[in-house]
């Protein structure tokens, strides 16, 4: 029947065998498409299946995940700060230079003279704040924007960890209270982030050391699993960022997760394992959430509690 198609009336414009060829093309694309996707489920000869992973019951392993672009869709300090903006910690004057320093990393990347400005305009609007009073407006901005905005493939990945009996951590440049936060609404074990000082509950406007961010999160992964009495060569990290080239490449089972251009052509090189959950290529480079407005710009800025953006 199929060759027949070229008699139909809408198609009188092609020849009968240019017709007949689309057709027998499509047709054996259909059919080598089945034939591959079942070559695909059947191991090659001499070939075993690759062991499950994670493995259930290791104890010396576990799972560390990045958590912009990884396993949030956006910034969470850019969310967090839409809280603070809405709850008046900041005003318009600040907000118009905070937009610009997120404008500045966007084009230039991550200046190191201009990162030292955003980080103390950041921890100046928590300054003088009580660490109880962010946590509980982190806890209301996870409610307002963070919960639907939670990769699902991701969280199956540290699912899956968590159903193999392994601890799962988030290890992020923001806030170590709303990562803390975001870990314990998603059922994970616990959270590394930035620390910033507080005194008798009250932040100070320093930060304890620098922003997790790059080198100081395998810092902090190292440090972790050493107390904790983990190989790492047994645990698995997930990140979107070449950023996190340091942590990823500290453990056995690095994953390339919604990658950025240089992280996935450093996975493909390694032979990482790449996970892409965005629709259509074009997700999330991170910055600014496509909702924006006043609100939304800010919190960008507002990298509020401690930190500045990690990256673009």
């Amino acid at each position: 029947m199929a060759a027949l198609g070229w008699l139909h009336p809408r198609r009188r414009s092609a020849t009968a065998r240019s017709v007949l060829a689309g057709e027998a093309s499509a047709e054996a694309a259909r059919k080598t498409s089945q034939e591959l996707e079942e070559l695909a489920r059947t191991p090659a000869p001499g070939k075993t299946e690759a062991p499950e992973f994670p493995v259930a019951g290791d104890e010396k392993a576990a799972a560390f995940f990045d958590l912009d672009n990884t396993v949030l869709q956006g910034a969470a300090l850019f969310y967090f700060g839409r809280g603070l903006y809405k709850r008046k910690f900041f005003q318009r004057r600040e907000l118009a230079r905070f937009v610009w320093q997120q404008a500045w990393f966007r084009l230039a990347g991550e200046d190191p003279e201009h990162l030292q400005d955003a980080r103390e305009s950041a921890l100046s609007i928590v300054k003088g704040h009580r660490v109880a009073e962010l946590i509980s407006i982190g806890e209301a901005v996870y409610d307002d924007y963070l919960a639907e905005r939670i990769w699902s493939g991701t969280r199956a990945l540290a699912q899956a960890h968590l159903d193999a009996g392994q601890k799962v951590w988030l290890v992020t440049a923001a806030p170590v209270e709303m990562a803390t936060i975001i870990a314990r609404r998603l059922g994970l074990t616990g959270a590394l982030g930035t620390v910033a000082e507080s005194v008798n509950g009250v932040y100070t406007g320093k930060l304890v050391g620098e922003p997790l961010h790059g080198p100081a999160k395998a810092e902090a992964v190292r440090a972790l699993a050493a107390a904790e009495g983990l190989d790492l060569a047994r645990c698995a990290a997930y990140s979107d960022s070449h950023n996190d080239i340091p942590m990823l490449s500290l453990v056995g089972h690095p994953y390339a997760i919604n990658p950025d251009t240089k992280l996935r052509k450093h996975a493909r090189a390694s032979d990482w394992r790449l996970r892409d959950y965005r629709t259509g290529r074009k997700a999330a480079k991170v910055g600014i959430p496509a909702a924006a407005g006043v609100g939304a710009l800010a919190g960008g800025a507002a990298a509020a509690v401690a930190l500045h953006r990690r990256r673009h």
